[in-house]
């Protein structure tokens, strides 16, 4: 195959021009492509549409119509390989500029790209990365059943003032300077007495009084406290307790085991939460280990991250924040009052994450085609056959599935956790 002359700029470590000049063997088949296809579009007297003979059409054609379109697919059959050529690879639709052409004989445009960068790897074996450890300890084991314990307890509204470990309804209004704040206010809201839940001195202000009672708390927010906003101010909280309910809890013995499940015992049931815990654990470290793994290799390779990747993945944390702060009943700019943050102060720090991932996706993906590591088309056929399962009764889920760009990222993510698993394995 005779290869087009191209000449590539680097407009910077990101982005690239490739010039292409294309001659008539390259714009002779494109104009055949273009004659065949308006064949199958015009009518000819005597000729069913679509049954038109090239010869025929070609005659009946406008001729700055069949230029344009051979040109057209001309450029289309040629960016690819222009780029493949200069072994650059795009990550968005090129920009097309032409500069120069002679139908039938000569052509010149150029193609502006957003590119992945040159990624010089680095050192990815013997790291030097350690594993961190989590022990499952007595008190562990305490919380869990203490948890457990108070999805059993027994639950009774009594008339009587409020006390420690009871449950109680309240309304409450948080206020600064006379004014409700955003977040601070509730109804029919459950608290349990001594749970910390609230700010210092807002449940033991709670303990003693009655259903009925309508009082208000005077407090001050941590100077620690996430939302800035509120951290270290005065406020005052009005409350209207409506239930004290109390709470009885089931005594742990083996007949309270028994209830938990297939177990004889209480030791039993702490060996099963203690198994259950050092699972939740081990996973915790593995994926830390795996972070700093990632970080460990990243930072020994030489890469750029590509604004337009940078700003994709902005888009995806920004999504995640606003579906969480949703979740919380709050809007995105809520999330930044909540934690006194400015759009500035959170669009750096997003675009720092940003950078990162964007990153160690692409030293992960050189690594990956560095070691040959690959995923069956197989394999991601029946993870989406598993996704079908899961989403059966999300019809709009179901019908994401079938969207080609969804299998793609579905094998791109696969291809990641194969490539951290070998990482992992060459430590």
């Amino acid at each position: 195959m005779t290869l087009m002359k191209t000449t590539s700029k680097n407009l910077s470590d990101t982005k690239v021009e490739i010039k292409v000049t294309l001659d008539q063997s390259d714009l002779g088949p494109a104009r055949e492509q273009a004659l065949s296809r308006l064949a199958k579009e015009i009518k000819v007297q005597g000729f069913r549409k679509g049954k038109v003979p090239v010869e025929v059409a070609e005659k009946h054609l406008d001729p700055n119509q069949v230029n344009s379109t051979a040109l057209d697919i001309a450029i289309r059959n040629t960016v690819p390989l222009a780029f493949d050529q200069e072994k650059k690879i795009a990550i968005m639709i090129p920009q097309i500029e032409v500069k120069k052409f002679v139908p039938n004989e000569s052509a010149e445009y150029t193609a502006t790209a957003d590119i992945l960068p040159d990624v010089k790897l680095g050192k990815y074996k013997k790291l030097g990365v350690k594993r961190d450890t989590i022990k499952v300890t007595a008190k562990d084991i305490d919380e869990v059943l203490k948890n457990i314990a108070s999805a059993y307890a027994e639950k009774k509204a009594v008339k009587r003032k409020a006390k420690l470990t009871d449950e109680v309804i309240i309304d409450f209004t948080g206020k600064l300077d006379g004014k409700a704040f955003n977040g601070g206010s509730a109804k029919d809201y459950t608290l349990v007495l001594g749970s910390n839940s609230f700010i210092p001195g807002f449940e033991d202000g709670i303990v003693g009084h009655e259903p009925g009672d309508k009082f208000e708390l005077e407090l001050t927010f941590p100077k620690d406290y996430h939302n800035k906003d509120l951290a270290g101010k005065k406020t005052t909280f009005e409350v209207l307790l409506k239930q004290v309910n109390e709470v009885t809890l089931p005594k742990n013995d083996d007949e309270f085991a028994k209830k938990c499940g297939p177990f004889k015992n209480m030791d039993e049931l702490k060996e099963d939460i203690k198994t259950n815990l050092k699972a939740q654990n081990d996973h915790k470290v593995e994926e830390k280990y795996k972070d700093d793994l990632v970080q460990a290799f990243v930072k020994g390779c030489k890469v750029s991250a590509p604004e337009v990747m940078v700003q994709d993945q902005m888009r995806l944390i920004r999504d995640d924040v606003t579906r969480n702060a949703a979740s919380a009943g709050m809007s995105f700019e809520d999330y930044l009052k909540q934690t006194g943050q400015t759009e500035e102060d959170w669009e750096k720090e997003a675009k720092k994450l940003a950078e990162n991932r964007v990153k160690a996706s692409l030293c992960l993906q050189i690594l990956a085609r560095d070691e040959k590591i690959t995923v069956e088309d197989e394999d991601v056929q029946v993870k989406l056959a598993e996704l079908r399962d899961v989403y059966q009764k999300s019809p709009e889920a179901l019908k994401s599935l079938d969207d080609p760009r969804v299998a793609q990222d579905i094998k791109n993510r696969m291809a990641i956790d194969k490539t951290l698993d070998f990482l992992v394995a060459a430590q």
